[in-house]
Formats: C-alpha cells, structure tokens, sequence
C-alpha cells in the first residue's frame, strides 16, 4: 500500500512470562511471535516497517528481516513514547501511520489491509481496532458516543463501569501523520503505571476537534495479546489449527488435527497421510503419497513421494529419497540421506551415512560416516566403529554386499563389490570385491561337558 508505514511496538520485556528471552522473540509455532507480526504487515508492502526495539534490542535485531528498520527505544516510558521513538525513522512521511503491537501474532494481512483502507475512505484521523472479547479482563476498553470513540481506559485505570464494557482495544490504529504528531505533543503520565500511553492519543484528537473511529474486526480470535505463557499456550493452538487447516484444503489427510503439531515452515504434497503425535517442525518438506504414522519428530528433513515413515522415529536434518521406509523406532541425525526403495528399520540409528538405492539395516544398528551401496543388506547388530577417541572415521561398502548380524567394522575400511561378511565379524582391514571375509575365533564343542557340569552343582 502506498503512502503507508508501520510502526511495530516491540522494546517491552514481558514481565508476566517469568523468562530471561524478551516476550516477542519466544516460539510460536516454530518462529518467533515477532516474525509472524512482520509478515502479516510486511505482505500489505507498506513504504516503511519500523520496529522499535528495547530490551535485548541486538538480538531483537537481529531477526528481523531484510529491509525493517529499527529504532532503539533506550527507556520504556510507555506506548506514546515507544511511538514517539518510532516516528523519529520516519522523517518527511506525511501518509498513513499504523501502529502494531509485537506481541498480536494472530492479527492477519487481510485484517490490517481492511484497516487501512476504511481509515482512509471515512477520512478519519485516528482509527481503532477493536474487538468484542466475552472477558476483557487485562485490554483497554473502548469508550464512545455517538460520533465515535470518545477514548480508551486501560483496565488498571478503568472504574467498575468502564471493565464492565466488552469492546476492547486490540492495540492496533491507524494515524494521520499531521494528528498523530499533533496529539503525542500532549500526552502525560497521569495514570496508574506512570507512562506515556498511546491511547490517551484517541482523548487528545477528540478534543482537537479530530475524528476518531472504532473498527471491529471480524475475526476478535486475531486479537489475542500474549502477555503470558498461557497465551501463547493459547496462540499456539490457534495457530497449529490455521496450519493445519491450510495443509488439509490442500490435499494432505491429517487424521487428528488437535494432536498433529507441525510448524509454519514445512510443506507437504497432496495425499499425503499424517497421523496423530507427529511433530513436523523447521525447513522440512514431505512429498506426495507419504504416510507418516504415530509418534515421530521430524526436523529440517527433505523427504520424497511415497515414504512410509512408521512410528516414534526422529529424523534431523535428513533426506529420504522415494519409496523408502523408515523405522519404527529409527534415529537419522544429521546428514543421513536414505536411497530410493531403502529400508532403515527398528532401533536403527544413521549419522553421517548414504544409504543407497534398495539397501536395508532392518534391525539394532548403529551406521556412521558411512557410505553403503545400492543392493545392500546389514544384519542386526552392525556396528561401524567411526571414533577412536580422537577423530572420526568413514566405512565404505560398495554396491551389493551381504554383511552378517553382529559384525564390526573398525574404520577407516572399505567393503569391495560383492563381498560377504560372516556373522560376528570384526572387519579391521579391507575387503576385496566377491571375497568372504571372516574373523572369528574357531568354534570348540566338547561333547558331554555341560551335562557333566550340571551334575556337579546338584
């Protein structure tokens, strides 16, 4: 929108959440709140977006997005003054000021876009969104007559007929430049907190002979403050549903939504199925005609068409190529990348290792900076032994290789095409390509010892 700047107030610290992380930095739905707020003003491509910065302003800061100016707020005064702070990046903007708090992470583009433009076709100086909340305990009420909003009481300042009205201050306007400028010159600090309130802006213009205008929104669920970990418990629900809601109108089955948790980053094809307890979070993208089932923790993972990802299995940063299978019970940390048609079982852990096309690890293996060929199966209890203590180690093994249950692989060493290994193995040199290998002490049977044994105990 032409002629608009944004004004986002974010230099408080939040006392009521008990934390040493400042309020707008805390997680929602895998961003922090402040993130979600920009985004919405940020799609209405305003002329400016300022945010005001405080508390642990440099790392405030320090997620912002290209292009968002800041302006340090150095003492809290007060909402006026956070303002005040603001305007000053603005030098020479004569358009639209809206002002938003860092703390409504719910209030979507479509919201403050409607905002804008009904503040600009009624020609009024100052606009308030407001919303009807069934217990406004905590919000400023908005006080009116029959011309418009007369002002707003906050609740430590309202009287038991003031906090009895339900229409609340949603801590969202938009401003005249000239009425805005005109109206904080004016404000004082005489109110229970000792502050500059912004509101005390909507009494002051009224008085100027301004217009002021109380705007309703349609969706009072947007106006959500979080001023404890209860809300943001609270904004998190209401944000996992839009997620959600948004994957499902796009083709993807979640079968229990209120228990599928999946953050605003991750995309996932058509008819893919999720079911409960999954926790999908970070840059991870599932493709088409997957199947996640109970219980998993994915994060930052690529993961192709027609995966079947079975139960309680936790895969961080990882790729899953088509086809494949993973788990139940499996661990894929950290550069794991699994190959078309490959199976990664139960209680098997990958860090490090390329899987390739069609091999399997079924079962109880640990398989670390490895590289394993295509046609390969490992039998249950495989370990590569990468670490000697001081540096780590890689394993090769080339396309084609049958490695027995129990077998070691002390790296570094390699596994030739074609190779056998015999179960309980420890591979400490090379194999060559179609060989056997074999490094286990001979078996000795000595016939009739046990029963001799146990007659000696009895």
């Amino acid at each position: 929108m032409k002629d608009l700047a944004v004004i986002v107030l974010a230099a408080g610290l939040g006392t009521r959440m008990k934390s040493s992380t400042v309020k707008v930095l805390h997680p929602l739905a895998g961003r922090p709140m402040l993130l979600w707020v920009l985004e919405s003003v940020l799609a209405l491509r305003p002329d400016s977006v300022v945010t005001v910065v405080g508390h642990q302003s440099h790392r405030v800061r320090g997620v912002l997005p290209d292009g968002v100016l800041a302006a340090v707020q150095k003492e809290q005064l007060g909402t006026a003054h956070a303002v005040i702070t603001g305007i000053s990046r603005l030098k020479g903007f004569n358009g639209t000021v809206m002002v938003v708090s860092g703390d409504t992470p719910l209030l979507g583009a479509d919201t403050l876009k409607g905002l804008a433009i009904r503040h600009r076709r009624t020609g009024a100086d100052v606009s308030v969104l407001t919303a009807a909340m069934p217990d406004p305990s905590g919000y400023g009420r908005i006080i009116r007559d029959d011309k418009g909003v007369i002002g707003i009481v906050e609740h430590k300042d309202a009287s038991p007929a003031e906090r009895a009205i339900t229409e609340i201050n949603t801590g969202t306007y938009c401003f005249g430049t000239k009425a805005l400028r005109a109206a904080l010159k004016s404000v004082r600090t005489e109110n229970a907190q000792r502050e500059f309130y912004l509101t005390d802006v909507v009494g002051i213009t009224r008085s100027l002979g301004g217009r002021v205008l109380g705007i309703p929104t349609e969706r009072p669920d947007e106006a959500l403050g979080i001023n404890s970990r209860a809300d943001l418990a609270e904004a998190e629900r209401m944000m996992r549903q839009r997620i959600n809601i948004k994957l499902m109108e796009a083709g993807v089955t979640i079968t229990d939504p209120q228990n599928t948790y999946i953050g605003a980053g991750v995309s996932i094809g058509r008819d893919t199925v999720i079911h409960p307890s999954n926790h999908i979070s970070g840059d991870t993208a599932i493709g088409s005609g997957c199947t996640v089932l109970p219980g998993n923790i994915i994060t930052d993972s690529a993961i192709k068409d027609n995966v079947v990802i079975k139960g309680y299995s936790v895969l961080t940063r990882a790729r899953v190529e088509e086809d494949a299978q993973i788990g139940p019970f499996a661990h894929l940390r950290p550069g794991s990348d699994v190959g078309k048609d490959a199976r990664v079982g139960n209680f098997v852990e990958l860090k490090k290792t390329v899987i390739g096309k069609g091999s399997k690890a079924s079962h109880l293996s640990y398989l670390g900076d490895s590289s394993i060929g295509s046609g390969v199966n490992i039998g249950a209890g495989t370990i590569t032994c990468n670490y000697d203590g001081y540096g780590k180690f890689r394993t090769v093994i080339e396309d084609g290789v049958f490695v027995g249950s129990d077998t070691q692989f002390v790296a570094p060493v390699k596994v030739g095409r074609g190779a056998v290994i015999a179960a309980g193995t420890t591979v400490t040199e090379d194999v060559p390509k179609d060989a056997l290998a074999i490094a286990r002490t001979p078996q000795t049977n000595k016939p009739g010892l046990a029963k001799r044994r146990r007659a000696s105990k009895t």
